[in-house]
Parts: C-alpha cells; sequence; structure tokens
C-alpha cells in the first residue's frame, strides 16, 4: 500500500540510497526539504547539480576539488618533499584539521580489494610513483586506515617505493584497527602522525 503520493515518495527513495540513511532518516529529510521555503529547496537543489558538475580531481593530489589544482598543491608553504598518501578526501581532511602536518598528500581514492575486484589500476597508484618519479620526494608517510583493506595497500605501496630509496613511513598506532580516520579526534591523528615508522 502506498502511503505517500509519487513524488514524495520518489523522494525518499533517492534520499534513502545515500549511504548511511536510512528510510526513517529519508522521511525525516524528506519533509523538512518540503516544508523548506521554496527559495531555500532551489539553493540545496542547485548547490547539489553545481557540485556534481564542477568538482573533479586535483591533477597533483587527487583530492577533490573545484579547481584544477586544490588550495593544499598550489600552496607555496608546504612542504613537497613530504607526501602522505590517504584513502579519501574525508582522510585529508581529517589531517588538515590536526593543523601540525606541512606536508602535501595523494589521495588514492579507494584500497586495493581482491575480492571485488579494486586492483592497484582502479586506484591512484600508478600516478603516485608517476609524481615519486618527477619530484623531489624525501618521504612518503602512508596513512590508509588500520583495515585489511588499508594494510593490504600500504604493503604494496612500500614494497615498490623501498627500491627507489625514498623514506616510507606508517603512521604510529593510536589509529584504532579498523577505525576510519574521519572518525577520529585530532590529538589520536597527531600523535599517530608523529608517532610515524620508517618501513
Amino acid at each position: 500500500m502506498e502511503y505517500y503520493s509519487k513524488q514524495i515518495s520518489d523522494l525518499i527513495g533517492e534520499l534513502s540510497s545515500l549511504p548511511g540513511i536510512g528510510v526513517k532518516s529519508a522521511q525525516r529529510m524528506a519533509f523538512h526539504i518540503l516544508h523548506m521555503p521554496k527559495d531555500r529547496a532551489k539553493s540545496l537543489a542547485e548547490a547539489i547539480l553545481s557540485a556534481r558538475e564542477n568538482v573533479q580531481f586535483c591533477k597533483e593530489c587527487f583530492t577533490l576539488t573545484d579547481r584544477e589544482i586544490c588550495p593544499i598543491c598550489a600552496s607555496k608553504k608546504r612542504n613537497k618533499k613530504v607526501i602522505m598518501v590517504v584513502e579519501d578526501t574525508r582522510d585529508l581532511v581529517a589531517y588538515e584539521k590536526v593543523g601540525k602536518y606541512e606536508g602535501v598528500y595523494h589521495v588514492l581514492n579507494g584500497t586495493m580489494n581482491p575480492m571485488q575486484g579494486i586492483g592497484p589500476n582502479d586506484i591512484k597508484i600508478k600516478e603516485l610513483f608517476e609524481r615519486l618519479s618527477k619530484e623531489d620526494v624525501e618521504e612518503v608517510i602512508i596513512a590508509t586506515n588500520s583495515t585489511t583493506e588499508g594494510e593490504a595497500t600500504a604493503m604494496y605501496i612500500t614494497k615498490l617505493i623501498k627500491p627507489s630509496g625514498i623514506k616510507v613511513s606508517r603512521i604510529a598506532s593510536g589509529v584504532p584497527v579498523g577505525g576510519d580516520l574521519e572518525c577520529i579526534d585530532e590529538v589520536t591523528l597527531l600523535r599517530a602522525l608523529e608517532g610515524r615508522q620508517e618501513l
């Protein structure tokens, strides 16, 4: 039995397809949107469309940005000799909130996961090695999550970088196993960064 009209049901369906949004949350959000002033609803829709059309990968680090080169890569204050490898843009933001890291990043946009058919060619590993061959890099900090996939990706990258003579380090413990970087507080992230060990 249909409880709502087609348009309301469609809105709830679209919202509930977002990660972490169940049907009840989607219903609350849908009714909130329906009660918004029309100009606010229009602004929300335009922001979604604009972001989808204009956000792209930074040509250097592959984070999400609305510019060709993101502000971090464009900054002359950043130490380009140190690259931190993270899984996604949310992890980059988590480290930026710490406010102590002065190097640049490389965003993999995923991890290797053979069970799901995701190999090294499906994430930005090749692009990392292209950067290392062109730039004068002294250290690569691997800051993938402490999941099975994150650890496997870290080991794969380490194995390939080691012969080049570039220092490779891994963020220290303090980041819980199975934890996502975006959910961890700044103090824990800072301790993990400062306690990193060479691999």
